[in-house]
């Protein structure tokens, strides 16, 4: 039964043509941005990062949607639930530490369900509790562009993403250069009223000639904790973080590019009332390889590897009275103790795409492999590894194929990927495999006038999700309040994802006047996860549910278990109209998820996010240096939560170019200081408040030679 989710609003990124009228579509690009003064939404027809072969979100026969360097600009984002907002069926879970995200797509998250890469490197950072179970850290500064996928089409971005892939890429010296620049520098500041925020940022870039650039960027937040909108102040919802990133941009040849990147953070903020100190440093290593060439059509070589180090430190203010994870007696921890969870991943990304022509049709043959690994290694302040968080090691890998064949009004994609995995851990080790397909179709059934851009395409694709270290080893007493046994379970399941999705994609310019342009994605989806995993409260007095009477400890024990399903149904919509004076968008989806047991009985699925519905309009002034504009998204509680209700926030944003080197933003969120919660962030006996209102203004000076 669960809950209505997400409608949202967000620029679509809007399409490349096809083959055959590339030199049309060409000239028709060029006159509309005379007329436009080159910031239409033609300028959104760009090729999407999680396109692997040359795809805009318009015209990938999936549930695409691009975030685009504009859009991240006009939201002043101080976290992933600005960046990502009006995003359609994507919700962000954070609790008080606001800079560490999990992000829910069409109700899914945690554990590798939603797969979350930065530069081609996996985050698969997870710490189990009472809260966000997977974390990243990210600062929306250093972003590009965000690109998701929404369900487990995307089969050739590894194993697990049955839920959808988030792609974020981060600002690049060749985008941050203009022409006949050498070398650029910028700095920027924004002060947000509530919470009494402040952000520092400098980026520079140097071109050293046309076949070597490199780029560095700096940022440093320092916030208070913020009031809600019944103006109370939510405590340890204050942090302060210092992000930064280099990278350089390497050509060897005309057709071949590496990209050799860092990211890093250094996050710091309380949680517990005050009684712990959190702090985490993770940084990320990229290499990217790609070779093309145009002569010969079978080679479109893309070459990735990467690490993710994370490590956080829990370190305790005070003393605390604690049972012992093993023995289950009363000990103390005292002051100054700390809890450490410490994660490296390493991964290997390989494919490449051949196009060639067989009779009638075209092809996009693309194959390829990846390997993940996880090694994991906690330590509990109260000795041996936390209890919640078991070390281990966890192994993934895969390969796949895939060929778009394309002929005149017909596409059909075909694919098929092979999955195993393998984890060991102190409390036992557990392996499986599996072969997943897609199936697409789609059709243009209108050579000519107002219909001549609608596509209907409809999928069938499965994926494969491997238990995770955690779900499949978590062992021992719970070691605070109440104490009771976590049992392991190396006999789990993986979840296997089927869905059925059905949409259109729709691209028209000149609809109404010369100038304007429309692109709209809809798509109804229905996903079943056969032996999904959820956690299971065992009663001790039940002789068959293999949990134990521990003396002194209630009776009952938590352990992973399967359900027989998880069915998650859906429409999603996503819009915009662009022309000279300004644009329009709306968005929406409808999701409605629960779990099946294998006894037949239902239950809400507790990651189901509120219902949206978005709106915005903007107004293009002085040549198009000054957009007004606004947002407004309704937002409806899903079923089961208490603390959930409906509710409605209202934006404004004001961007201004006042030269070539100094723009200024500005942005009010939650005008009318609305108290609200998010409901991933609600449990049954607590509620997060989110902010009220908040004032922010910015400015950016840029400089260069």
């Amino acid at each position: 039964m669960a809950g209505v989710a997400a409608i949202a609003i967000g620029v679509v990124s809007a399409s490349a043509q096809e083959a055959g009228s590339q030199a049309q579509n060409q000239e028709n690009t060029e006159q509309a941005e005379q007329k436009k003064g080159g910031d239409g939404v033609t300028l959104l027809d760009k090729i999407t990062v999680v396109s692997r072969t040359d795809e805009s979100a318009i015209d990938t026969m999936a549930s695409v949607s691009h975030v685009d360097a504009e859009s991240i600009e006009r939201r002043m984002a101080t976290t992933q639930q600005g960046l990502l907002f009006a995003v359609p069926g994507v919700a962000t879970q954070s609790d008080a530490n606001r800079t560490a995200s999990s992000i829910n797509i069409r109700g899914l998250q945690d554990f590798g369900r939603v797969a979350v890469i930065v530069d081609g490197a996996r985050q698969n950072f997870q710490r189990s509790g009472h809260g966000t179970q997977s974390m990243f850290w990210l600062d929306p500064e250093l972003v590009k562009q965000v690109d998701i996928i929404r369900g487990p089409v995307a089969n050739t971005y590894g194993s697990g993403a049955i839920g959808g892939v988030v792609f974020y890429e981060t600002k690049d010296a060749e985008d941050f250069l203009r022409d006949g620049e050498t070398w650029a520098g910028s700095v920027s500041g924004i002060y947000e009223t509530n919470g009494h925020g402040w952000t520092t940022s400098a980026t520079g870039a140097y071109r050293f000639n046309d076949a070597f650039d490199v780029l560095g960027n700096i940022v440093y937040r320092d916030y208070g904790s913020y009031k809600d909108g019944g103006g109370d102040t939510v405590p340890g919802t204050g942090f302060d973080v210092l992000n930064g990133m280099l990278k350089t941009t390497i050509r060897p040849t005309e057709n071949s590019e590496l990209k050799l990147g860092w990211v890093g953070a250094n996050d710091s903020w309380t949680e517990g009332a005050n009684a712990y100190d959190m702090d985490v440093k993770q940084n990320t290593f990229t290499g990217r390889y790609s070779i093309t060439d145009d002569d010969n059509s079978w080679l479109d070589l893309h070459i990735n590897a990467a690490y993710n180090k994370t490590d956080l430190g829990q370190t305790y203010l005070k003393d605390v009275n604690q049972f012992d994870s093993t023995t289950g007696a009363p000990i103390v921890v005292p002051a100054g103790s700390q809890t450490t969870y410490d994660l490296g991943t390493y991964s290997f990304d390989i494919w490449n795409t051949s196009r060639f022509d067989t009779g009638f049709a075209s092809h996009e043959f693309t194959y390829g492999g990846d390997w993940v690994s996880d090694d994991v290694v906690t330590a509990n302040a109260g000795g041996g590894m936390d209890v919640y968080t078991p070390s281990g090691k966890r192994r993934v890998s895969g390969a796949y194929i895939q060929d778009k064949l394309t002929y005149e009004w017909l596409e059909v994609i075909g694919a098929l990927r092979y999955d195993s995995y393998k984890l060991d851990g102190s409390s036992g080790e557990a392996s499986g495999d599996r072969l997943s397909p897609r199936i697409t179709v789609g059709v243009s059934p209108f050579q000519e006038g107002t219909l001549q851009g609608l596509q209907v395409y409809g999928t069938y694709a499965e994926g494969y999700r491997s238990p995770t270290i955690t779900e499949t080893l978590i062992s021992g007493l719970h070691p605070s309040g109440v104490k009771f046994p976590f049992l392991p379970n190396p006999d789990l399941k993986p979840e296997t994802a089927k869905t059925w999705e059905v949409g259109i994609n729709y691209k028209q310019d000149g609809l109404i006047q010369p100038d304007d342009a429309l692109r709209l994605k809809a798509a109804y989806f229905n996903n079943d996860v056969a032996d999904y995993i959820g956690g299971a409260t065992l009663s001790a007095y039940d002789p068959t549910s293999g949990c134990p009477r521990v003396t002194g400890a209630i009776p009952i024990c938590y352990q992973y278990q399967n359900f027989a399903n998880a069915k998650i149904k859906g429409f999603e919509l996503e819009g915009v109209y662009d022309a000279a004076w300004g644009f329009l968008g709306l968005s929406a989806s409808i999701i409605d998820g629960y779990t099946v047991s294998y006894s037949g009985e239902q239950e809400d699925l507790a990651t189901i996010p509120s219902s949206q519905v978005t709106g915005q309009l903007g107004f293009r002034f002085l040549e198009d240096r000054l957009v007004l504009g606004g947002e407004v998204q309704y937002n409806g509680a899903p079923k089961g939560n208490p603390y959930a209700s409906d509710y409605t926030l209202v934006n404004a944003f004001a961007t201004y170019k006042a030269t070539n080197n100094l723009n200024v933003n500005f942005r009010v969120d939650n005008i009318f200081d609305v108290k609200y919660t998010n409901p991933l962030n609600a449990s049954t006996t607590s509620a997060l408040y989110e902010p009220g209102v908040t004032f922010k203004l910015g400015a950016t000076m840029r400089f260069g030679g």
